[in-house]
């Protein structure tokens, strides 16, 4: 007997899918285990200019589409979100595969090239900004907007509902954002990257609870560290010695996995994960609570 596919029908947008180490390459074969039309994004030039280098993107492909369920689709897109005008025309190519989108994960992130607090200047804050918190925020819109038009409507005036007919018999769609550890402990070297996914985490219920009138659920992962590359001696950009002696008195003694950030949105985006939404979850295997 086949594994049961619950995903099976549905179109998923995952962003920042460009490194097979990646958490976005993760989440993407999950949800094509899981049985989903996949839709990837990627952007290669930031990896190309990271210590961690770029991937084969016709392997990244191959991989996610060998996972796919028989029957299931798959597309890819690129484009540089720090581009607003990319934005929308990244969902509603996705939404083109199969002529529906169901789950958008915001995974893409900017990194490397921040600085600490006497290093900041307008150029690095927007740089971050526009490609972590922005480009989320917009890509959230378009992908609402697909849902329930309102091009017509005014624009809603604080503390406004949006206004629904009956209840949902299910979800209408999900969303899933990434964030960071920055509420558990300092960040040093990486404010303007810091701030970018504080915003995340900090607006997360405002907008999950307009998201919800929709009948779409938004929640927030922090997954602490995952070592996609960036946490290998060879390939690192920050020193490692404090975090190997913090691992060594951990329960578990080591960082997260991709496939543990995968496993978590695969199971919130099946049925089983229906009742969670407006949540920033903190997925680290206990690591800030050493």
């Amino acid at each position: 007997m086949h594994a049961p596919l619950p995903l099976a029908g549905r179109t998923a947008l995952v962003t920042g899918v460009s490194r097979r180490r990646g958490i976005g390459y993760a989440v993407a074969t999950r949800f094509a285990e899981l049985g989903a039309n996949v839709v990837i994004h990627h952007h290669r030039p930031h990896d190309l200019d990271q210590p961690w280098g770029a991937d084969d993107l016709d392997a990244v492909r191959g991989g996610i589409h060998s996972s796919l369920a028989p029957g299931a689709r798959m597309g890819d897109i690129g484009a540089d979100l720090a581009d607003a005008a990319q934005v929308e025309p990244v969902v509603e190519a996705a939404r083109v595969l199969t002529g529906e989108l169901d789950l958008l994960v915001c995974n893409h992130a900017k990194s490397g090239g921040d600085g600490g607090i006497l290093d900041m200047t307008p150029e690095a804050l927007d740089a971050f900004w526009d490609v972590n918190a922005r480009s989320t925020l917009l890509l959230t819109a378009a992908f609402a907007r697909s849902k329930r038009p309102r091009s017509d409507a005014a624009p809603l005036r604080p503390g406004e509902r949006i206004r629904r007919d009956t209840p949902f018999a299910e979800p209408q769609g999900r969303v899933f954002w990434m964030t960071s550890g920055q509420v558990h402990g300092p960040m040093r070297g990486e404010v303007a990257y810091a701030t970018s996914k504080a915003a995340l985490a900090g607006v997360t219920a405002t907008v999950a609870a307009e998201l919800l009138e929709l009948g779409i659920l938004l929640n927030t992962i922090d997954p602490g560290p995952v070592n996609t590359g960036y946490l290998d001696p060879e390939t690192t950009d920050r020193p490692l010695d404090e975090l190997e002696a913090h691992l060594a008195t951990t329960p578990f003694g080591r960082v997260g996995r991709p496939e543990d950030v995968a496993n978590l949105i695969g199971w919130l985006a099946t049925p089983g994960g229906a009742w969670v939404t407006g949540q920033v979850i903190t997925s680290d295997g206990g690591f800030s609570l050493g």
